[in-house]
């Protein structure tokens, strides 16, 4: 597949939690999607486009089955989401 072109898959259910800002932006703490998203990076620049997030992929973490992934991570049929926003505290 050439370099920087998006690995664009057979649609699948995907589960998502909202925390933080990404609740208040969607106004609920999750739901379910049908994504062609081939990898976990794809599919969260495929939700910035869908819902005006903000924040830059660089500056979140993402989870897959309350596991800690990196961007390039394949998604699954039935996998449950979560993007982290960056935290404030004292």
């Amino acid at each position: 597949m050439p370099k920087g072109r998006p690995s664009v898959s057979e649609p699948k259910s995907v589960s998502l939690d909202y925390f933080a800002i990404f609740r208040e932006v969607r106004k609920k703490d999750r739901e379910t999607i049908s994504t062609s998203a081939g990898t976990l990076g794809e599919l969260y620049e495929e939700l910035r486009e869908r819902y005006h997030f903000l924040l830059p992929q660089a500056s979140l973490r993402v989870a897959v089955n309350d596991e800690f992934a990196s961007w390039d991570s394949l998604l699954s049929e039935g996998d449950r989401v979560t993007f982290i926003p960056p935290v404030a505290g004292g």
